[in-house]
Parts: C-alpha cells; sequence; structure tokens
C-alpha cells in the first residue's frame, strides 16, 4: 500500500487540507451523515459480496498500473457492487417465462464479461475524479489487451452504457475515502494541533489495508462485539451486523483513529473523544474497531 500511495501521490498531488470554511464543512458532514444513514436504511444482507479481497487488490492494482489516485479505486468497488447488486437482485426476482434466456446462460455471460464489467467500473469512476486523469476509451482498449482481453471500443461503451442505465445514471456513491477526508477536515478545524497531512498519509494505507483484509477485520470485530469466540451464523448474518460493515462512518472514524494512534501525535483518546463529538459514535465502538485493526 506505501507503493500505490506513493505513485498516486506523484500524479495527482497532495490533498490540501484546511481551506474549506465552517460552513462548507458542517455542510459535507450534515449531508456525508444524511447518505450514510439513507444506505444503512436500504442495507441488504449480502452487501459487500463483490468487496473480497482478491477483487479489492486487483482493481488497487489496475488504478495503480495506469496511474490513478485512491478515489477512483474505492468509487470503482462502490459502482461496481451498486451495478452487480441490482442486477443479479433483478434478474433472481424476474419469473422464468418472462425472461429469454435460463438464468443460468445469463449468469454464465456474466461470469465471461466480469473482467470488462470490473475495467467498466474503473473507467467509470475515473471520470469521476475530476482533479486527476481519466481512461478513454483508446487507454482502456490497449491496457486490456495487453492483458490478453480483446474488447473492442463499442464492447467498452455498451458495459459502460449498461452499468450507466442499471443504477439509473446515479454513480456519484460516497465511498469510504470521502469520509475519511471529510472527518479530518473537521478534526484539523476543531484542533490545529493536528498534522492533518501526515495522519493522513497513514490513514490512506490503513483504509487500503481495512480493504485488503475487510473479512477477517470485520470478524474480529464481531467476536468482539459479541464476546464470543465461535459467533453463531445467525449472529453473523444478522441485519444490525451487516450495517455495521456498511457504516462508512464508524469505517472511517476507526480508520482515522487507527492512524493517530500510529503517528501518536497527541493524546489518542483526546483525539477518540473529538471523533465521538463529530460522529456522535460512542468513544468505546471506535476504540474497538481501532483495536482490531492494529491487532491484525
Amino acid at each position: 500500500t506505501e507503493a500505490m500511495s506513493s505513485s498516486v501521490s506523484d500524479v495527482c498531488g497532495d490533498m490540501l487540507f484546511g481551506a474549506a470554511t465552517h460552513d462548507i464543512l458542517a455542510d459535507f458532514l450534515v449531508n456525508l451523515n444524511r447518505k450514510n444513514k439513507e444506505h444503512l436504511r436500504n442495507v441488504l444482507g449480502h452487501s459487500g459480496s463483490f468487496k473480497e479481497r482478491k477483487l479489492v487488490e486487483y482493481i488497487f492494482l489496475v488504478c495503480q498500473e495506469l496511474r490513478l489516485d485512491l478515489f477512483t479505486g474505492y468509487q470503482a468497488l462502490e459502482i461496481l457492487e451498486r451495478y452487480m447488486t441490482k442486477l443479479l437482485a433483478g434478474l433472481l426476482s424476474m419469473p422464468a417465462h418472462g425472461r429469454e434466456e435460463s438464468l443460468g446462460s445469463i449468469l454464465r455471460k456474466l461470469r465471461e464479461r466480469f473482467t470488462l464489467t470490473v475495467f467498466t467500473s474503473i473507467q467509470l469512476a475515473s471520470k469521476l475524479a475530476l482533479h486527476c486523469r481519466f481512461i478513454d476509451n483508446n487507454t482502456a482498449v490497449r491496457f486490456l489487451h495487453q492483458l490478453g482481453y480483446n474488447y473492442t471500443k463499442e464492447a467498452l461503451l455498451e458495459s459502460e452504457i449498461h452499468i450507466l442505465k442499471t443504477l439509473d445514471f446515479c454513480i456519484n456513491f460516497q465511498n469510504p475515502l470521502t469520509y475519511v477526508e471529510v472527518l479530518m477536515e473537521v478534526l484539523g478545524y476543531n484542533d490545529s494541533t493536528v498534522p492533518v497531512p501526515r495522519l493522513y498519509t497513514i490513514c490512506q494505507q490503513v483504509l487500503q489495508f481495512v480493504y485488503l483484509q475487510r473479512n477477517l477485520i470485520y470478524d474480529h470485530l464481531l467476536v468482539s462485539v459479541t464476546e464470543s469466540l465461535n459467533p453463531t451464523q445467525e449472529q453473523r448474518s444478522r441485519a444490525k451486523f451487516v450495517t455495521v460493515k456498511e457504516d462508512c462512518v464508524l469505517l472511517a472514524a476507526g480508520v482515522i483513529a487507527t492512524g493517530a494512534f500510529i503517528l501518536s501525535f497527541t493524546s489518542w483518546s483526546q483525539i477518540v473523544d473529538e471523533l465521538s463529538s463529530i460522529t456522535a459514535i460512542s468513544g468505546q465502538s471506535i476504540v474497538d474497531f481501532a483495536y482490531v485493526i492494529l491487532k491484525q
């Protein structure tokens, strides 16, 4: 992750903190909190299925190879997750007589085109990162050919349109890096002694680590929450814990608390208290999450 962060910084420049006014920060925070709650209200039991380690690693490495910023990788994961879950939910709810093809045939085609779907998600995400480069179709075709896939520009365009239509042309989802950045901006505004740029560099790497070890970390968090070394299947699958796994505010607070512990620049409890005040998440919940990350 250190190499990834370094290469991205060279291309896109460093994040600028301290430029937003109090009113803008307040609006950002309220908006992110609203969107997070809205997402948690609509979360499905299988949410997170497309954030498996190998897929996350693949997307991060493609972004690194194409010199895209970290935002693009996280945004691509959100686009892919929302697209695939909505598409599959629609297919599974469709009666057999309403389909022109069998479900098995449809799923087989989805598997065959999955690499194209993943890459299209990255390409769409790159177009949202206005402060960095985006991937045009010429670059995309060359890159895919290097990987051994002979997709045409027309196939790329069709894939892009299909994802956009499936998601009702709404792909500007909030990703976890955005939550980390906004919380850090507020933290730095409230306490000028916080070395935000240094902390942000560490938090980028911590967040990548959490995403690469997502299942393991949340499994350990579940053990901590249930105080059971062998949580039951019901505890693992219950809707309440799924919302914990999808809570971007909790994730961002835990990542920043972990980064602050590693950097060790001031009283850690002071940072946790400040994060708790900003997010309305209990200090103990933030500490529990940070402890699990640090333990890994």
